[in-house]
């Protein structure tokens, strides 16, 4: 197995665009010949369009964008601009009078980060399009959807941190796999390796990590009326030969990633979801392709946290290593 860059992989192109200063962001995957897709949401509170296209029984047997972004619900208006640039560039399905893109997309909640009035918009979406062009923009840490992440925020955004948007990816033989995934969540991070925190809540004082899951086995009360702000959002994205079907059980396959490094997780406050997108060919075996991408998704995870800079007076990994 060798490690290789997310942008190596076949049929896809990858553009973000940020607005640094309000802490918002969009990141796009387009895959302009259509990619078989699949999808399992965990959280209790997703921000998603047109996941319905991704059911098994859904006649829609491609999509040709996946868009990740920040605003949560707001921000779904991203995909306005994204289906915009798509049918300019007569990508989609072709209806006699125009192409009709598929496009999906998931939010992360980053309203309580930068500027509340600026999300992800038609313009952003439309201009990550663009910045996808020939090799893409594509960078881990706090670009795209991940330049308003944070984690570790059960005690609100006073003793959190920064996150940020993460990627690995591999080859073995002719398969290539990779996860991009934009880490905010309410729980805290670790390194499946070693077991260290990586990030998450802090102490009182700001110091040194706190605990969540501790945190919650020690309180008395019942915690009621949770606002469901944390949201982490993933792909899978690979030249396995893999139909619709085959991708919703490796997406689910994939979440063993997650649980793996955040910790707690798929709580009633998260909207956790992880896509999986098949552009190729190459034969391969359904449970090898979904154990594996669990592995590369905990490696994205932890780039995520990694990659991650200190924002709007948010530490980040850099800063309590």
């Amino acid at each position: 197995m060798k490690d290789i860059r997310i942008t190596e992989i076949e049929g896809f192109r990858i553009g973000q665009t940020e607005n640094a200063a309000a802490g918002t962001g969009c990141t796009v995957i387009i895959a302009e010949n259509g990619c078989a897709a699949g999808v399992d949401v965990r959280g209790g509170g997703p921000a998603s369009r047109e996941c319905e296209l991704l059911r098994p029984f859904s006649a829609a047997q491609a999509i040709h964008a996946l868009v990740i972004a920040g605003g949560s619900t707001f921000g779904l208006d991203a995909s306005g601009g994204v289906l915009a640039y798509l049918e300019e560039h007569g990508i989609g399905y072709d209806m006699g009078v125009t192409h009709v893109p598929q496009v999906c997309q998931s939010d992360i909640f980053d309203l309580t980060v930068g500027e509340l009035m600026v999300r992800p918009d038609r313009e952003m979406g439309y201009q990550a399009c663009v910045n996808a062009e020939g090799a893409g923009n594509y960078r881990d840490g706090n670009y795209g959807a991940g330049c308003g992440a944070t984690v570790g925020k059960m005690f609100g955004m006073e003793r959190c941190m920064k996150s940020g948007i993460g990627s690995a990816a591999v080859s073995l033989g002719e398969i290539r796999l990779g996860a991009i995934v934009a880490v905010n969540a309410i729980g805290d991070v670790f390194d499946p390796e070693s077991g260290k925190m990586l990030a998450g809540l802090l102490s009182e004082d700001r110091t040194s990590f706190a605990n969540t899951e501790a945190a919650m086995y020690a309180a008395a009360e019942i915690r009621e009326g949770g606002i469901p702000a944390n949201t982490t959002i993933g792909a899978i994205l690979t030249n396995a030969a893999l139909d619709k079907i085959q991708l919703t059980k490796i997406a689910s396959m994939t979440h063993n990633g997650y649980a793996r490094c955040i910790r707690p997780v798929h709580c009633s406050m998260d909207g956790d979801t992880i896509y999986a997108l098949s552009s190729g060919q190459v034969p391969a075996d359904m449970d090898m392709i979904g154990t594996l991408s669990a592995r590369v998704m905990s490696m994205a995870i932890v780039n995520a946290v990694k990659s991650a800079e200190k924002a709007f007076g948010y530490p980040a990994y850099a800063d309590m290593a």
